[in-house]
């Protein structure tokens, strides 16, 4: 699917995200916060399937994202 303008903006920037995320130094970070980086890094892919319109790849990495974060919380 081709994307101009706003969205093709958006859509570069979740990438740049992605990119930092795979870095050793964000992860080592995140993880002094509690955060687990590949988790993050799920929910963004999943932000960014859903602004390039998979809407199923969308729900599946972010469903994934949300059940992983509430195991960690024991909510789940």
């Amino acid at each position: 699917m081709s994307q101009h303008g706003s969205v093709a903006a958006v859509a570069r920037l979740l990438r740049e995200i992605e990119g930092l995320l795979k870095h050793p130094s964000v992860t080592v970070e995140l993880g002094h916060r509690g955060v687990n980086a590949s988790i993050t890094l799920l929910a963004v892919q999943g932000l960014l399937a859903y602004v390039e319109g998979n809407r199923i790849k969308a729900h599946e990495d972010l469903a994934t994202a949300t059940e992983e974060i509430q195991a960690r919380l024991g909510l789940g």
